[in-house]
């Protein structure tokens, strides 16, 4: 009788912990990457490449040396031009490789 009991007031207290555990996981702030850059290149419609410069350093010289990537972002309102610095962020797929979204000032 007594180990029903527990098992009861152990299966009760799982409960709880889960439904805490679920109420705490809804609530994760998610954290958005975002760049700085220039338009390259209006590639189609409501879509811009942008190159990002980084900056990196080599792991044995350590020396500092400048590398870029391009970026192939979201442009909603199409207004961005070739040579603009624009500001993107991180957000839901649109297509198979734009992932990034213009932030308007």
């Amino acid at each position: 009788m007594q180990f029903v009991e527990i098992s009861r007031e152990l299966k009760q207290r799982y409960r709880r912990n889960n439904m805490a555990n679920k109420e705490n996981t809804t609530q994760k702030n998610i954290v958005k990457r975002s760049f700085d850059g220039v338009v390259v290149k209006k590639s189609a419609d409501k879509t811009v490449r942008v190159r990002v410069g980084l900056m990196a350093v080599h792991p044995k010289y350590k020396k500092r040396y400048m590398t870029h990537k391009n970026y192939l972002v979201h442009d909603p309102k199409n207004q961005c031009e070739v040579g603009e610095h624009v500001k993107f962020e991180q957000c839901r797929p649109i297509s198979k490789m734009k992932r990034w979204r213009v932030l308007y000032q």
